[in-house]
């Protein structure tokens, strides 16, 4: 009986230190989310390049578009855009160079395509790498109008020689989204992405975009 008991007891032990154990590597599995369920956020939509993407890039392709050379273009409204570049896990991408064109304010172009009829003065392109936290940042105007498009801003994410987005940024409430073939694809959501408020600041416009790429 003696001997029954001890064994009894043994079992026990064994039993609820077996027990303890697997609590622990289930709590540790809890603890420990896979990577399926590792959340990933949703990139930025991309939209056409247009008709109008520099045939050649300008000597003169920094942030400021409102300067070109030593010339300040002084039509249209200055407008400061600019925002965040994040991978799909949220982590900034410091390496990222942004790149956007757009219309001087009558709404022409830099092209032949165009009839090269943009503003002398108005630089038209800009390029700037990410900084370290993923910011960046153009001087620019508010984007003119021309017949079938809304006003909008063409944008480039390139990283080495890839391209990872081609999109555009538009102006929230501004009465001729609507008319606009190209926005009206966007659904609720990703027009949210892509149409921001300009926001007047003393004599100036500010708006922010936040980007996401799959790299």
């Amino acid at each position: 009986m003696l001997s029954q008991k001890l064994n009894l007891s043994r079992r026990t032990l064994v039993t609820g230190v077996s027990a303890l154990a697997v609590g622990a590597v289930v709590g540790q599995m809890a603890l420990t989310p896979s990577v399926s369920e590792a959340k990933t956020l949703r990139r930025t939509p991309s939209q056409p390049e247009g008709p109008f993407y520099p045939e050649a890039i300008p000597a003169d392709n920094d942030w400021d578009l409102v300067k070109s050379g030593s010339a300040v273009y002084d039509k249209g409204q200055i407008a400061l855009v600019g925002g965040v570049v994040y991978d799909i896990h949220g982590k900034p991408l410091p390496n990222a160079v942004v790149e956007i064109w757009q219309c001087d304010h009558k709404g022409n172009y830099h092209h032949s395509g165009d009839g090269n009829k943009a503003h002398k003065e108005f630089q038209g392109f800009g390029r700037v790498q990410v900084a370290a936290d993923g910011r960046f940042q153009f001087r620019t105007i508010h984007p003119g109008t021309y017949v079938g498009r809304t006003p909008h801003i063409h944008v480039k994410v390139k990283l080495g020689r890839k391209t990872l987005l081609t999109t555009q940024f538009y102006i929230e409430g501004h009465p001729e989204n609507a008319k606009d073939s190209i926005w009206r694809r966007l659904n609720t959501e990703e027009r949210a992405v892509l149409t921001r408020p300009f926001v007047a600041k003393g004599q100036e416009l500010h708006a922010q975009f936040e980007l996401v790429v799959k790299t």
